[in-house]
């Protein structure tokens, strides 16, 4: 069983991406910490008691990792291409406790597992072979936080809440039966669209806006 965890902004830097969540959302993103597992940098943003946005890029500061990048971050082009696009908010990760039977049963599909840490922080992901999204994004990525408490806990609360998530996808059948396959509690909503695209409608203390 798979349950939303958190969404994913992918930022060719987090400059620019703490820019856009701040025009979408009217708020500032406090920053998050370092993964050096993966040469990268994050700013987190509670939505929930067991949900959060993370805004991920590329650390420069950082030696490159001695493996591929979670989120397709080493393809620097296709980053900006989709950030350019609009497609800023990527997908989202979606966690479970039982990483070690769900990975087997979809390896070509979410990867294997890998222990990430930032901080005291560590947890067990699934990483594919060339560390790209699961169909480009549509599905999620599965992680398990093992027995600790969810880290939105200890987030500071900006007063922000995850009110929906939707997909807009071409093939909207085929998704529906991805995340039933998957096991996906409460999948999100799923419209017909062109293009693979994420939308997010988020409660702030300034009203109800929209990240995409």
């Amino acid at each position: 069983m798979l349950t939303l965890d958190h969404l994913v902004v992918v930022a060719p830097d987090l400059a620019e991406g703490a820019a856009h969540v701040r025009a979408c959302l009217g708020l500032d993103m406090p920053e998050g910490g370092r993964h050096p597992e993966m040469g990268t940098r994050n700013h987190l943003l509670r939505l929930g008691a067991s949900t959060f946005l993370e805004l991920i890029a590329v650390d420069p500061e950082a030696a490159p990792p001695a493996r591929v990048r979670w989120f397709g971050l080493d393809d620097a082009a296709r980053v900006r291409a989709d950030w350019e696009a609009g497609r800023r908010l990527r997908g989202f990760v979606a966690r479970t406790d039982d990483l070690d039977t769900l990975l087997p049963a979809h390896p070509d599909r979410l990867g294997t597992a890998a222990t990430m840490t930032q901080g005291t922080l560590s947890w067990r992901f699934g990483l594919r072979p060339d560390g790209t999204w699961p169909a480009d994004g549509a599905a999620p990525c599965a992680m398990d936080w093992g027995a600790r408490p969810h880290p939105a806990g200890t987030m500071p609360d900006l007063g922000a809440q995850l009110d929906e998530m939707w997909l807009t996808h071409p093939e909207p059948e085929a998704m529906a039966a991805l995340y039933a396959g998957l096991g996906l509690t409460d999948p999100p909503r799923i419209e017909p669209g062109p293009t693979l695209r994420w939308t997010a409608r988020i409660a702030t203390p300034s009203g109800l806006r929209t990240l995409t």
